[in-house]
């Protein structure tokens, strides 16, 4: 059967699907997808996979693919980070009989894709990419398609989109922020970007940012003219957000960790889910937030749960009629409801542009807010602080300014000591280097080896000799 392409393979294999859970890396597990199914997700990714592990490592495919095998989870794309050609095929040929589409990651801004140069931090590698997604459309069964981030620029983004449909991208779904766009800095999403795309291209486009509920889903198809929406955030705090409901927490709750037991996670999964499904509810019952961060099994996650849903039926026969949501909260606290990022503070307006998320961290470790990291920290370890005052000062190497051995013979750290120590053929028994001491033993035990007797050659005729030729035989 021929290779489906275009809007040929959205309509037929993958179902004109509109309704399109993201990719989420440890958030889109075979559990969470089949629980989205249920409440109107048409298609769903797999959490974003690393092909060069997923080639090497057998554990790594069975757990996050091969395991995961399940008739009600289809369809379904597989989603892999890579940055050479070879290896990105490699993977997906090892993945193209358990989907219907393999995707390349061109959209995750994170630090962790800066130093493994992948995600969003390819998208100025046009001509890489181009190998890439033509070397997979050619060796592979099933379609490729590409998740990207904008440029700032709308002409740039969609000259970016176009290179990557005459590659043989067969479906795109564009994220409308840019790589620089994320965590207290997201912003807003630029549809205007997603639209210009839509009209340049003749493949099917996803629309992915600003999804919060069912109206931002129909809004964004009306304004953009794109075949389907992805959502991500908005998913995780209300999966039936694609049914156009905000049913009780405590339900979504009860039905996941149900479909759990039949196809088991790793605990932290599940823990991470509940964490933002019940996330409005934490904040009012905060002594159960710690008990949640500690059990250490899937059945007292379960208990901690139904705790939650009774203390929320406990607020509910104690609302008073005509009584509002706090907080700015569109509904009470036990209702499935968007949660909205907060945005940096007013001040870094004064300071004439946006600042780094470090920056932004270390503002709130000078107050009594600690980031949800650093809660998390404090809470293994009372006494741990983050004051950059109180933080041991060390003296730096001489090179490259790391942290120098206190005992180091050259002020340098291990690194830099171990290849001057090797250069000079010299010793540091502060990072336990012995070029020297080592090399003078080895020409010790040489000299007093004793000198093997070269064997003499044995004549003619003698034993070990060559064998005397007959004078007869060469007549």
């Amino acid at each position: 059967m021929p290779k489906l392409q275009g809007f040929e393979f959205w309509s037929c294999t993958l179902g004109g699907a509109r309704h399109v859970v993201a990719p989420m890396v440890d958030q889109s597990e075979l559990a969470w997808r089949l629980l989205s199914r249920r409440h109107g997700a048409q298609l769903c990714y797999t959490p974003m996979l690393h092909a060069q592990v997923f080639i090497r490592d057998a554990n790594y495919r069975k757990e996050n693919l091969y395991c995961d095998v399940c008739p009600e989870d289809r369809p379904l794309i597989v989603q892999f980070c890579a940055n050479d050609p070879e290896v990105f095929v490699q993977a997906a040929l090892l993945a193209q009989d358990y989907c219907d589409a393999i995707d390349l990651n061109l959209g995750c801004p994170q630090m962790i894709a800066k130093r493994g140069h992948y995600g969003a931090f390819l998208q100025e590698e046009w001509d890489l990419l181009q190998r890439m997604i033509l070397l997979a459309h050619e060796k592979l069964s099933v379609p490729v398609t590409c998740k990207i981030r904008v440029f700032p620029e709308i002409d740039k983004t969609v000259r970016y989109a176009q290179m990557l449909e005459k590659a043989g991208c067969q479906l795109l779904t564009v994220h409308g922020r840019t790589k620089e766009q994320k965590g207290p800095l997201s912003g807003t999403a630029s549809w205007e970007h997603i639209k210009a795309v839509r009209k340049a291209v003749a493949i099917p486009v996803f629309a992915n940012g600003n999804i919060q509920c069912l109206r931002d889903v129909e809004r964004c198809i009306q304004d953009t003219g794109v075949q389907g929406v992805m959502s991500a955030e908005g998913n995780l705090h209300n999966p039936a957000l694609f049914e156009g409901r905000s049913p009780a927490v405590w339900e979504l709750a009860e039905e996941y960790l149900d479909i759990v037991r039949q196809h088991p996670c790793p605990l932290s999964y599940v823990r991470a889910h509940l964490f933002k499904l019940w996330h409005h509810t934490l904040q009012v019952h905060q002594q159960l937030r710690e008990e949640l961060a500690k059990v250490k099994t899937l059945e007292g996650i379960a208990a901690v749960s139904q705790e939650l849903k009774l203390r929320c039926q406990e607020d509910i026969s104690r609302q008073k009629e005509g009584e509002k949501p706090s907080g700015g909260l569109p509904f009470f606290h036990w209702i499935c409801q968007p949660y909205f990022r907060p945005g940096p503070r007013d001040g870094s307006r004064e300071s004439g542009g946006a600042r780094s998320k470090r920056a932004l961290e270390e503002e709130e470790g000078s107050t009594d807010v600690l980031s949800k990291n650093k809660q998390k920290k404090k809470l293994r370890n009372p006494h741990k602080t983050f004051d950059p005052s109180l933080k041991p000062k060390y003296a730096k190497c001489d090179q490259c300014g790391n942290p120098k051995g206190n005992r180091c013979v050259f002020n340098l750290c291990r690194g830099c000591c171990k290849k001057r120590a090797f250069k000079e053929t010299a010793d540091c028994p502060g990072h336990g280097l012995l070029f020297k001491t080592k090399l003078e033993k080895s020409l010790a035990w040489k000299g007093a080896q004793p000198r093997l007797q070269e064997p003499q050659q044995a004549r003619p005729g003698e034993p070990g000799g060559f064998p005397e030729v007959m004078g007869s035989a060469l007549a």
